[in-house]
């Protein structure tokens, strides 16, 4: 198995840009993978920005759903994959910005959440995730906003599991460990 990493912090905690710069020592080939929709202006131009912040040479593919899908088809042991972010990928399941023409695809999400955990183990590519701790607040008021809050702790939780390290990012410092193995906790 690759050695991923998980990066996960607040936001404008500086994750994009540790993973950024991660990515920057990667001898050979970078595939960010992008998550987000640009659903209105504010949101184009945070995807502009982040898409000028990053070196020529990375190359940019956009998976806002199929994002095991997308990380199998760029595996390649020479190939980082950055993920950036499953905040938003989880958002784009459970949230999406036009808002739900109907009850919210419950069963598509599990299928995809179940084949990302599935796929970790038997990449050879390095995956960089980067995704947001939401769990450190007041509990939302909203059953959709909680529902949304859980399940990205619980995606979070299972994805750091499979990675080799995980990284807190805090007022732009990072606090980086090696993933404990859970069955010695």
């Amino acid at each position: 198995m690759a050695a991923h990493q998980l990066i996960v912090g607040g936001q404008r905690s500086g994750k994009s840009r540790r993973a950024e710069a991660l990515a920057r020592r990667w001898p050979g080939r970078v595939v960010v993978v992008a998550t987000a929709l640009a659903a209105d202006e504010e949101m184009r131009e945070r995807i502009a920005r982040h898409r000028a912040m990053r070196p020529a040479g990375f190359e940019t593919v956009e998976a806002p759903l199929a994002l095991a899908a997308t990380l199998r088809q760029a595996d390649d042991a020479g190939t980082l994959l950055v993920v950036d972010c499953l905040t938003l990928w989880l958002v784009n399941w459970l949230m999406p910005a036009a808002g739900p023409v109907g009850p919210v695809d419950e069963a598509g999400w599990a299928a995809e959440r179940a084949a990302l955990l599935e796929l970790l183990p038997r990449l050879a590519s390095p995956v960089v995730f980067v995704s947001n701790e939401v769990g450190w607040g007041v509990s939302p008021l909203g059953r959709e906003a909680r529902h949304y809050v859980d399940e990205l702790g619980r995606l979070n939780q299972d994805v750091a599991r499979r990675c080799a390290t995980l990284t807190l990012m805090v007022a732009g410092q990072a606090w980086t460990r090696p993933v404990e193995d859970p069955s010695h906790a």
